[in-house]
């Protein structure tokens, strides 16, 4: 058999709420229960004492001071010779229990107590030497009092209370976490989820940002996988028409036969490193500068290099040949289109580090910078048309700086060309 609950709102309330039952109910048995005890003697001792004060008088054949004492304490006296009581007395009962062993003590003969519940009163009847009974009547509460059990009242009146709070909060709670199991459940199914947004506490808008994001690079993987077979289809089926149109014309050269195949070589090899991805590598404690300075000298040796890195760069644990491969084909894509100048800055903060590539080429327009980071995708009439290349360079970038957790932003450079700014947590 199951005890506890299957959904996350009974189980919230019941963390909240059992906690605070047993501290009520420790706080009830250890303060209130003691406090009841001595209260309840001080009230039994009182009043037998007073009983046993007036029993005293009439044993002594002074009645009237009896008497007198009984009104001055708010006691009704009456001595009778018969009474119709019920066969059963209440000397046993937990309000009447202390007084009746109270008078037990102090009288040496029996007394009888009798409670009206109804009234609330209590009337003691107690013998006397001449074999009549002296009945003694007060309020109930000379003997018992009801503090302990409005305190109990007042205990589940603040569970209840405490319960009415907590639950529209968990009932929000529990609603974004639904939305964001049903939205995962769309994503899973390649559809999308219309107007869902991070709603909740912060843990649970953080996982739905992640969850949008995850859905983001999905789409964007699913589409760069469409892309890469467009691409292979379009671009490999040119050269071989053209390969084949050349032989049976029999107008091919060895040169152009080899300069088609070094094309189509080199695009096989830009596919096949994009479809591969990342090897698993080690995270391992990294320094930007020495990096950047060695792939902008290799890169761009003819370009002039203007760099501007702190004196005590940030160190942080990433994967080092990924993060050279993304900002060497930054800094080779800066050098195939600037013109003389490749600026490269690195600015620390304390979680995160800003390192910005600009060059001093034609840029990109603003329109096409979105399209610059998909995959297969040559902006040849934006930047020159001699260049080349399989549009991998950017993509493949932004690929390895988001697996380390950052963002990258194509952005107007103040030289006059494209500026590429990554952001890296540290």
């Amino acid at each position: 058999m199951r005890l506890t609950p299957r959904s996350f709102l009974w189980r919230t309330i019941l963390m909240i709420l059992v906690p605070l039952v047993v501290a009520l109910v420790i706080i009830a048995n250890v303060f209130f229960g003691n406090h009841w005890s001595r209260v309840h003697d001080t009230l039994a001792r009182t009043l037998a004492g007073e009983i046993t004060t007036m029993m005293n008088f009439m044993d002594a054949g002074n009645p009237e001071s009896a008497q007198q004492m009984a009104r001055d304490i708010g006691i009704n006296v009456t001595i009778n010779e018969h009474l119709n009581r019920p066969k059963k007395n209440d000397n046993n009962s937990h309000e009447a229990g202390k007084l009746a062993s109270e008078l037990s003590k102090r009288l040496k003969r029996p007394a009888k107590l009798y409670i009206d519940k109804g009234k609330r009163l209590v009337f003691i009847d107690v013998p006397t030497k001449d074999n009549k009974t002296a009945t003694f009547g007060t309020s109930l509460y000379r003997i018992y009092s009801t503090s302990t059990e409005v305190f109990i009242i007042w205990l589940l009146g603040s569970i209840l209370i405490v319960s009415i709070l907590i639950s529209p909060f968990i009932i929000m709670h529990t609603r974004s976490i639904r939305r964001i199991a049903k939205a995962a459940n769309r994503f899973g199914r390649g559809l999308d989820a219309p107007g869902f947004e991070p709603t909740g506490s912060k843990e649970i808008r953080d996982a739905a940002k992640s969850m949008i994001t995850m859905k983001e690079r999905l789409d964007r993987y699913n589409r760069t996988r469409t892309d890469m077979l467009n691409a292979v289809s379009h671009d490999l089926k040119a050269p071989l028409t053209r390969m084949r149109l050349a032989i049976e014309t029999e107008t091919a050269t060895n040169d152009d036969l080899i300069r088609d195949i070094d094309r189509m070589t080199e695009m096989v090899n830009g596919y096949l490193a994009f479809a591969r991805g990342e090897n698993p590598e080690i995270e391992q404690a990294t320094e930007l500068p020495p990096m950047l300075t060695r792939i902008a000298r290799d890169a761009a040796g003819n370009k002039k290099i203007i760099t501007d890195f702190p004196e005590t760069p940030a160190q942080f644990y990433a994967r080092p040949m990924a993060l050279a491969r993304a900002f060497s084909n930054i800094i080779e894509n800066a050098a195939r289109y600037a013109n003389k100048n490749i600026r490269i800055v690195e600015h620390d903060g304390p979680e995160s580090v800003e390192i910005i590539i600009e060059d001093d080429g034609p840029g990109i327009p603003d329109e096409r910078k979105k399209d610059a980071l998909r995959p297969f995708v040559r902006l040849d009439d934006a930047r020159r048309a001699d260049t080349g290349g399989t549009g991998l360079g950017l993509s493949i970038a932004q690929t390895a700086i988001e697996n380390h957790g950052g963002q990258m932003f194509l952005e107007d450079s103040e030289l006059g060309g494209l500026k590429v700014r990554i952001v890296l947590p540290i």
